[in-house]
């Protein structure tokens, strides 16, 4: 029996609205918080920043992409370096540049069309680009979940607790039916946690601590040339992050985002998200895999989630307490959870050249998936003047120039002699 599939546009009662977006927020707080706890900047303000990035980002592609926008680690190094060198205030303005970038490009694009971005990225190179998104995030996962190391042992009771919750997310997404069969991940969370209070490794200091109510420290930008071009040249980064993304979401949701409504509009959301954050004091925003792996998972993609996961996150940033709560799920509850969806979206990549019928007996086909997977999952970087290009951005470059430069001899002769130009089709540009 296929799962329910809940379309972007529709409409949820309150009662489920609730739990489906609980469970994006669990999923997106721990990488949203850690950037800002790594760089010296606010989680209060980057949770605000997320939040208020995300409605943004759903404004401007008119409601029809559900992405999630968190804190960008593609930044922490240029983000540290330039708050030790000029002050957060500087950072933040070449953070506001970065986003700039954004809207320069999707000004080109809008213009230009996508039609010729489409003959660089044939499901040839798309299909390996996603399992690089999936299998590059896994060992972050098992860090997570503390599999990683000599001296992991299952009597641990923190590889106790991911186990537990990881075996409670294949169950919840195979065996629960109807309304259940939408937040797997919700239930695997809970269960992992309450395994995990029964463990002793849940620590609630930070809650007894934590105020209920409070501003977040808003900080206003200031401008620097050296900040800015240091932070400014990452969006080049990170926007053959946000191509990924969008190519994952729309194989895992059956659409086309790049044409509806636009890769011009979504690039364009995801850039002015990273413009507001700096303008509040927040870190650049970006598009998070953790949450189109709950979709992916799931089959809820009703945008309306988003949207309301967006204004929790808002909200939590203005209640400590209760964002010190949600701080208290264990790392091995949330690696637990991470396995299945960061899995999930490799398997997505999979499915892309199954379906595209990519036949990998050709040898230039062979070589461009074999060499994007070992530079993108291997952690592959290059220095390019001032920024530098890694893993998946790597990957995704390498891949498109291998595409362009390897002829295509093989795949016309099997159009030639079989008669099937619908799979040369699918082999190159």
């Amino acid at each position: 029996m296929k799962p329910q599939v809940v379309d972007v546009d529709a409409r949820l009662p309150l009662g489920q609205l609730v739990p489906l977006s609980l469970q994006h927020l669990f999923a997106m707080f721990g990488a949203t918080v850690l950037v800002p706890v790594l760089t010296g900047m606010s989680p209060a303000v980057a949770l605000f920043s997320s939040g208020a990035g995300t409605l943004l980002f759903i404004l401007i592609t008119g409601g029809q992409v559900p992405a999630y926008l968190g804190s960008s680690f593609a930044f922490i190094a240029p983000l540290s370096f330039s708050i030790a060198q000029w002050g957060l205030p500087y950072a933040l303005g070449g953070a506001f540049a970065a986003g700039l970038v954004y809207a320069v490009v999707a000004a080109g694009i809008a213009v230009s069309g996508v039609g010729w971005l489409k003959r660089l990225l044939p499901p040839v190179v798309i299909g390996p680009v996603i399992m690089v998104i999936g299998l590059g995030l896994a060992p972050v996962a098992l860090d997570m979940a503390g599999l990683v190391g000599d001296n992991v042992t299952l009597a641990d009771p923190g590889v106790q607790a991911a186990l537990i919750t990881l075996a409670l997310a294949i169950g919840a997404a195979l065996l629960l039916r109807g309304w259940f069969s939408m937040i797997p991940v919700l239930v695997a969370v809970v269960g992992g946690y309450i395994a995990a209070y029964l463990l002793g490794i849940v620590d609630f200091s930070a809650v007894r601590e934590a105020a209920w109510l409070g501003v977040p420290d808003f900080t206003l930008p200031r401008f620097h040339l050296g900040a800015i071009t240091v932070m400014a040249p990452v969006a080049v980064v990170t926007m053959a992050e946000h191509l990924g993304d969008v190519l994952v979401l729309s194989r895992v949701i059956g659409r086309d985002f790049y044409e509806k409504p636009g890769l011009h509009r979504t690039l364009l959301g995801d850039g002015l998200a990273t413009a507001l954050a700096s303008l509040v004091g927040g870190p650049p925003n970006t598009t998070y895999g953790e949450n189109v792996g709950v979709m992916a998972i799931t089959r809820v993609f009703a945008v309306r989630v988003i949207a309301l996961t967006a204004a929790m996150a808002i909200g939590l940033s203005f209640v400590p307490k209760l964002g010190a709560l949600i701080q208290t799920v264990p790392a091995p509850v949330m690696g637990g959870v991470a396995i299945v969806l960061f899995g999930t979206i490799a398997a997505s990549g999979v499915r892309t050249l199954v379906e595209s019928r990519v036949d990998l007996s050709q040898k230039r086909n062979l070589i461009i998936a074999s060499v994007i997977l070992v530079v993108g999952v291997g952690g592959a970087a290059i220095k390019l003047g001032p920024f530098e290009l890694h893993g998946m951005a790597l990957a995704t470059t390498i891949g498109v120039i291998l595409n362009l430069l390897l002829p295509e001899a093989e795949a016309a002769a099997v159009e030639n002699t079989s008669g099937a130009p619908e799979r040369a089709a699918v082999t190159g540009s």
